[in-house]
């Protein structure tokens, strides 16, 4: 007798836990199927899925079908006319950073109009700049970031084979050479190996971003000749060991 209490005891834990194992499966395997909702709300509607034919209604005395949309199709055309409001961004400079040129679209080579370049918007855009870019590429643009040290290290211990590609020095003449508009669209739409930011940054910003990258290809590559006299005269000569041992 004792014996069959066992049984009847383990059979009641596992019936028991049944309940939560069924629970268990239905929260963690995905199903096309709808879920058990025992308090439905307005959480299950009926509803059309995208491109399903709309469906058609019996007419009474063999009259044919009635369709909900005319055209049989319940993913409505868009209305003839329509335009969306503030979301034309026709303006290809502020937007697309390329001009009307001589028979076809270039680079601008100027902000737009819609931007005041003054020394609160280049430090929104050194801080826009450290947030997003300076990971790569460095906080000075030398293409020295923390993401490319890690990658090096991985790299050199073949972790998983891993494969790298330096991140642009923003100093190489090549791109100091480039147009505001050129770099305000690799920002946008990214380049090569470099994805977009388009979705994470705001056009404004995309621009001040721009403008702290000339700032700093500015800060690296001047020339005497950029300074006032008056600057120029409050240089300090600095001497260097040469190779032969000389100081200039």
């Amino acid at each position: 007798m004792t014996k069959y209490i066992g049984y009847v005891v383990v059979a009641a834990i596992l019936l028991g836990a049944l309940p939560f194992a069924v629970i268990a499966h239905v929260r963690a395997v995905p199903n096309d199927t709808r879920r058990i909702h025992i308090i439905q709300d307005m959480d299950n509607q009926e509803r059309y899925k995208t491109q399903q034919m709309s469906p058609s209604i019996e007419l009474p005395d063999d009259e044919g079908e009635l369709f909900l949309f005319a055209d049989q199709r319940v993913m409505r055309p868009l209305v003839d006319g329509t335009v969306a409001r503030d979301e034309l961004f026709e303006d290809d400079h502020f937007h697309r950073g390329f001009v009307a040129g001589s028979g076809q679209a270039e680079w601008a080579t100027e902000f737009p109009a819609e931007i005041t370049v003054d020394r609160a918007f280049v430090e929104r855009g050194r801080e826009r700049f450290n947030i997003y870019c300076s990971l790569c590429h460095g906080v000075s643009g030398y293409g020295d970031g923390i993401v490319h040290q890690r990658a090096n290290t991985l790299m050199m211990s073949g972790v998983n084979g891993t494969n790298w590609v330096q991140p642009k020095n923003l100093h190489e003449e090549l791109i100091r050479e480039q147009p505001v508009g050129q770099i305000y669209n690799s920002i946008t739409n990214g380049i090569r190996n470099m994805a977009g930011y388009k979705a994470q940054i705001d056009v404004e910003d995309r621009w001040a971003i721009v403008a702290w990258v000339k700032t700093l290809q500015r800060s690296q590559n001047a020339e005497p000749s950029d300074l006032s006299p008056a600057e120029f005269a409050t240089l300090e000569v600095v001497e260097t060991d040469t190779a032969d041992g000389g100081g200039n």
